[in-house]
């Protein structure tokens, strides 16, 4: 079966792209906004969707849905999408793209295959369309070669075999270097600033570290808006670690820097309308103070110690 329509849960910052992408390469696009933020639907919209009233409607039109949403969502997402096939009893493809761990994708493949739904594992990699080179969505299991109907219309389509898991285990491991790296750098740079050092450091960096710099100042400005969305990331990423024996702990410390970043004004910006003027310096300086007045805070609530009666 070819497939001709595909349905997106959520056409948000990346779901609108894909979609309009695959719009332009003439498939149909269809999303069910129930529940969606005002935004989100004027970025379906925007991108040309056609929007059905109920989940149901997308269950009975759509030959392919897929789910990209943030991590937290999507086994509840999951759990709404089988109620729904059970009710219309059909066996809609559904793709779930979300960044999680290789047991959670497992363990709502069940959840989908349980209500009569064919199940594929599937994880993006790289920006939106329109934005560079196209993302990578890298598909495994029972009916991964269906979504080869979508390699070269916008995205790429990579293959890896049957087996449930591969396809979010290989996210999991690239995610772990890129966005773990970002709150690496600003964890570093949070503390340089506490302790005085910035200017110092950023002079150290621009001498021996330069490619690093230029990096850290076109992507850490960008950080704040997305924090919400990684902080589950990270997680998905620890719990992955240990499965295989690994420690989680580099990346329970990369979830609470993104946990501090969401905590700054600068994470009230949806991704749109980020200040392309704001700077490095800038967004640390926001970020220190947002650590130091958490600090203060924790100190503040901490009970006075008593001495001896």
């Amino acid at each position: 079966m070819m497939v001709k329509k595909i349905a997106i849960l959520s056409p948000g910052d990346m779901g609108h792209a894909v979609g309009q992408a695959l719009s332009e390469h003439g498939f149909e696009l269809l999303t069910c906004l129930a529940g969606r933020s005002d935004r989100t639907g004027a970025l379906a919209r925007d991108a040309g969707f056609r929007v059905s009233e109920t989940l149901n409607d997308l269950m009975v039109e759509a030959d392919l849905l897929l789910s990209i949403l943030v991590p937290a969502n999507a086994e509840t997402v999951a759990q709404e999408i089988a109620q729904s096939l059970q009710e219309t009893g059909e066996s809609t493809l559904i793709a779930d793209c979300n960044a999680i761990s290789p047991m959670r994708s497992e363990y709502i493949s069940r959840i989908i295959e349980s209500a009569g739904g064919r199940f594929i594992d599937a994880s993006i990699i790289g920006h939106p369309p329109g934005r560079g080179v196209p993302p990578r969505f890298y598909v495994s299991g029972q009916y991964a070669d269906a979504m080869l109907d979508l390699d070269g219309k916008g995205i790429a389509v990579k293959t890896l075999g049957g087996d449930i898991g591969r396809a979010s285990g290989i996210k999991m491991c690239y995610a772990a270097l890129t966005k773990g790296t970002s709150t690496l750098q600003v964890a570093l740079l949070t503390v340089a600033e506490s302790l005085g050092l910035s200017a110092e450091l950023r002079a150290e960096l621009a001498y021996s570290q330069k490619a690093v710099l230029e990096n850290m100042e076109s992507g850490i400005p960008r950080l704040p808006p997305n924090a919400h969305r990684w902080v589950g990331e990270m997680e998905e990423i620890a719990t992955t670690f240990a499965a295989e024996g690994v420690t989680p702990h580099f990346h329970l410390g990369a979830a609470s820097i993104y946990r501090l970043l969401e905590q700054t004004p600068y994470a009230a910006e949806s991704p749109e309308d980020i200040d392309p003027n704001r700077t490095m310096a800038q967004t640390i300086t926001v970020t220190a103070a947002q650590l130091s007045k958490g600090r203060a805070e924790d100190t503040d609530s901490e009970p006075e110690s008593k001495g001896p009666d």
